[in-house]
């Protein structure tokens, strides 16, 4: 497997880096893995690096990114905090990758049974982690179908809270860096939701949270 350089980086368009996303997650399903030499590949990047996409996931030990989407060093930039939040610094990151670095897509990509999203609903409060669990909190708030046994015991609850999460930090990235929205708007890159199944490895792409700028275009010729 050709390790990414500039060149190939450049010619690929962010619904290309989606499609190659979605591919190597079936191939990881399928236990089909790509044949890769590693230590060629840290021979080859290391002059540089040329990852086409970022994905943003929590730190949970099951849902490393470059397994799940299969892929090498030096393609993708791996971001991972509990709860898969937003934040400035984050944001910062995010820019780098896409703005300095050429990477082309953005994933943000929850998953089922997430201890983030159970310690939130549960209210937990615990030193640093209490700042962390609050920015999921607009989620919770947000959840209004479930009336009763708002907390981790009730495991619907806890799915819809991480839905809406991913949904949220989508838009967060777009509301709050100006650098992003404006090469998701104009087409450079592209951002979407998504939730890993941890019993299965499935990721399930939100296409309704995908947003472009060839999308939103799409989207005002049909309105």
């Amino acid at each position: 497997m050709r390790t990414l350089n500039k060149e190939i980086q450049q010619k690929i368009s962010p619904s290309e880096a989606l499609t190659i996303l979605k591919e190597g997650n079936r191939r990881f399903v399928q236990n089909l893995k790509l044949n890769r030499n590693l230590l060629e590949q840290v021979n080859n990047t290391s002059d540089g690096q040329w990852p086409f996409a970022v994905i943003l996931s929590c730190i949970d030990s099951r849902t490393s990114a470059e397994l799940i989407f299969d892929q090498g060093l030096g393609d993708i930039f791996s971001v991972r905090i509990a709860g898969n939040v937003v934040n400035e610094d984050i944001l910062g990151s995010m820019e780098f990758a896409c703005k300095v670095a050429g990477s082309k897509f953005i994933v943000v990509l929850g998953h089922n049974k997430c201890g983030a999203v159970k310690g939130a609903c549960d209210h937990v409060k615990m030193g640093n982690l209490t700042a962390l669990l609050s920015k999921i909190e607009p989620a919770i708030n947000e959840e209004t179908t479930t009336k009763e046994n708002r907390s981790s015991s009730n495991s619907e609850f806890v799915e819809n809270v991480a839905h809406i999460n991913v949904t949220r930090n989508v838009h967060d990235i777009m509301d709050r860096s100006e650098i992003l929205r404006e090469m998701i708007e104009s087409g450079q890159i592209g951002v979407i939701g998504a939730m890993y199944d941890v019993t299965s490895g499935e990721v399930e792409f939100y296409e309704d949270t995908l947003i472009s700028g060839k999308v939103k275009e799409r989207q005002m010729q049909t309105a």
